[in-house]
């Protein structure tokens, strides 16, 4: 886990993870949620409405936010504050995901913290876009 600091950034700070989408993830999120949405749990109605099969839940996907922000960057002292999504192109199970954040703002007089993420899947698609507003723990 990465203890990242306000003062410890910088524009440009990247950090970045791979996560593998598997069927019982999904489950798993299924219970979580209580979606049981059949875009997400049946194959055959995915394609009928024009998939190439059932599709990731999109806030699966964007749960990897918590991961970077909560773990990586900036880590220990994260407190979220804001996240903003788009969902350019869907996921499926078996797809492995990367996960790209970086600093793209700091801002000094309310010592917050925009850091920019792109989650990808392995043919470099865009699957998330979003914008992620972070402080930090333990400083005014």
């Amino acid at each position: 886990m990465n203890e990242y600091k306000y003062d410890d950034l910088y524009l440009g700070l990247t950090e970045s993870f791979e996560y593998i989408v598997t069927q019982e993830r999904m489950d798993l999120f299924r219970e979580l949620s209580g979606d049981v949405n059949p875009l997400h749990n049946d194959a055959a109605f995915a394609q009928s409405k024009g998939f190439d099969d059932k599709v990731v839940y999109g806030l699966l996907s964007a749960s990897l936010i918590s991961r970077l922000g909560g773990v990586l960057l900036p880590g220990k002292y994260c407190l979220i504050q804001q996240v903003q999504c788009k969902f350019p192109s869907p996921a499926y199970v078996g797809d492995t995901l990367s996960v790209s954040g970086v600093v793209e703002e700091l801002n000094d007089t309310v010592r917050q913290a925009v850091i920019g993420v792109t989650i990808k899947n392995q043919f470099n698609r865009k699957i998330v876009k979003a914008k992620l507003f972070v402080g930090f723990l333990g400083e005014s």
